[in-house]
């Protein structure tokens, strides 16, 4: 597991508020590329890209049901102090299936995110790379989960001003 779990809670604590009204402003938010924000924390310096999902399906049994989830959210990360650079995660609003895993496509590209709780990650610094580098080249994202209740969820990020939040992010942060 990666150790940088707490890191991500605290990114999540500042931007679920920005996300879930668009209309209040952060000190933290530097930048919005279109559909993605890009925020950076200082002592240590964090910086972060993220989003929510255009749209969402969640299943039960093959049929849409209605649930309640928290904030579904997809990010990047950079620590610095800490040598861990675009680090990519996902929270899905619930805790996910145990030992379950997250698909992430990506056009034609699939990665499998490992889950702890609420939160996914990828394996590898390499895999971390390729998701960014097929983030950059693709419109849309979905990613597919199992909740630890049984229900499938479907979100679709859409894709569109990421490479240059992350650009942004990275400059911040000094890739």
């Amino acid at each position: 597991m990666k150790n940088w779990v707490a890191g991500t809670v605290i990114a999540l604590a500042l931007a679920s508020p920005l996300i879930a009204q668009e209309t209040e402003e952060s000190e933290n938010r530097v930048n919005a590329e279109t559909d993605w924000s890009v925020f950076v924390e200082d002592d240590p310096t964090q910086c972060w890209v993220v989003s929510a999902p255009r749209e969402t399906v969640n299943t039960r049994d093959g049929r849409v049901v209605a649930v309640r989830r928290g904030e579904i959210l997809l990010f990047v990360s950079y620590w610095p102090s800490e040598s861990r650079m675009g680090e990519v995660s996902f929270t899905g609003g619930y805790p996910f299936a145990e030992d379950s895993t997250v698909s992430l496509e990506i056009d034609d590209s699939t990665f499998e995110l490992f889950t702890e709780g609420e939160m996914a990650w990828a394996a590898s610094q390499q895999d971390d790379q390729r998701i960014i580098t097929e983030m950059k080249r693709g419109a849309d994202a979905v990613l597919t989960a199992v909740s630890s209740r049984g229900t499938q969820t479907q979100d679709t990020f859409s894709l569109f001003g990421f490479t240059a939040a992350v650009e942004d992010a990275e400059a911040r942060c000094g890739s």
